[in-house]
């Protein structure tokens, strides 16, 4: 009799693997509606429910969870008071108000740089149309905004004391400069040899602020970490500090 792994059709890009996840384990992945908040470590228990499974490797496994924990849907799931689910779809830790920020944050993130390209697009679109018309004769090659007018002067503001005399003049176009609020540095001390251990805590340097973490595999001098807000990451050891 042909087992169910040998009639299964071996995904081919991420999209498939997630279908697959929420297939097999519909209580914890979704495609529509609502999404779940995963527990931290659900790596480590796909990996073993589905280690038999040759249509399905770790790296796949790996991209799915980062796609699908980095999709709009599932970051607006992680609210402050939501408990994180297993694969059965129990109940486990609750998020706190730091995991939403993040989750927030990189929601935002993640709009405004699709907001940005989308604007590229239409930009690159309007460019292409406008050079067709012009290349084909039906539209003449308008002017850049401005182009031809005189510049005008930059006025400054008088006042006239009672006795006459002119107040010193207050330029128009400056504006107090406010002085950037400078955010307190963190020292971040060195993971020392034996301290990067798979369920260890973490924090990962992305910028110029660290996040906590917890790391799900280590690869030779990559380590795959899950970020407070269930976001999978592949990153070096050396980005990698004491919690």
């Amino acid at each position: 009799m042909t087992s169910q792994v040998e009639v299964q059709a071996k995904p081919h890009n991420v999209k498939e693997v997630v279908a697959l996840l929420a297939e097999q384990f519909p209580l914890c992945f979704s495609l529509t509606g609502p999404a779940k908040p995963l527990k931290v470590g659900i790596f480590q228990d796909l990996a073993e429910k589905l280690q038999e499974n040759p249509l399905i490797s770790k790296t796949m496994l790996r991209q799915a969870l980062r796609v699908y924990t980095s999709s709009w849907r599932y970051l607006e799931a992680v609210k402050e008071g939501v408990c994180r689910v297993d694969l059965d779809g129990i109940d486990g830790a609750v998020i706190d108000a730091s995991q939403a920020e993040h989750a927030a944050a990189t929601l935002s993130e993640s709009k405004t740089k699709a907001q940005e390209a989308r604007k590229a697009r239409q930009a690159a679109e309007r460019a292409k149309a406008k050079a067709a018309a012009i290349a084909a004769g039906t539209a003449a090659p308008a002017k850049a905004a401005g182009e031809g007018k005189p510049a005008k002067p930059a006025y400054k503001k008088t006042e006239r004391k009672s006795d006459g005399r002119v107040a010193k003049a207050a330029n128009l176009t400056s504006k107090p400069v406010a002085e950037p609020v400078k955010a307190p540095a963190v020292e971040l001390k060195a993971m020392e040899e034996g301290q990067l251990v798979v369920g260890g805590k973490v924090l990962v340097k992305f910028g110029a602020s660290p996040i906590a973490a917890t790391v799900v595999e280590l690869a030779k001098q990559d380590v795959i970490v899950q970020l407070a807000s269930g976001m999978i990451v592949k990153t070096q050891r050396g980005s990698l500090f004491q919690a």
